[in-house]
């Protein structure tokens, strides 16, 4: 009896991985072997820069803080502090665009909690 080869899944999978490889450089696009190695390894960056991601931004959102901050003679220690013993429930997202975008806001915050 000859050796059944599910084809049908085989092309489907290829045809998978090549279509996620499309617009690379060179054979990475249309070679199996090749475009199976760049996605996996594009897949694998991915992974790991969604997670560094969320790190970059939580780091200039405290840069942010901290330039408003300062522009009101308190460091980013000292507001953050402040900030948790007043119970004002904002997280450094929404500090961070008032101290960009609307500084009188920020100022009235940093009011409240000297």
């Amino acid at each position: 009896m000859p050796r059944s080869v599910n084809s049908v899944a085989s092309r489907a999978r290829r045809k998978k991985i090549l279509k996620q490889a499309k617009g690379y450089f060179g054979r990475r696009k249309n070679v199996w072997t090749v475009a199976k190695n760049a996605v996996e390894k594009a897949m694998s960056y991915a992974y790991r820069d969604r997670k560094n991601n969320k790190r970059n931004f939580r780091s200039l959102w405290i840069t942010r803080i901290n330039a408003g901050a300062r522009l009101n003679g308190m460091s980013y220690s000292q507001f953050m502090g402040k900030i948790k013993s007043n119970n004002i429930d904002l997280n450094r997202k929404v500090l961070a665009d008032l101290a960009m975008n609307n500084p009188s806001a920020f100022e009235a915050i940093l009011n409240k909690i000297k």
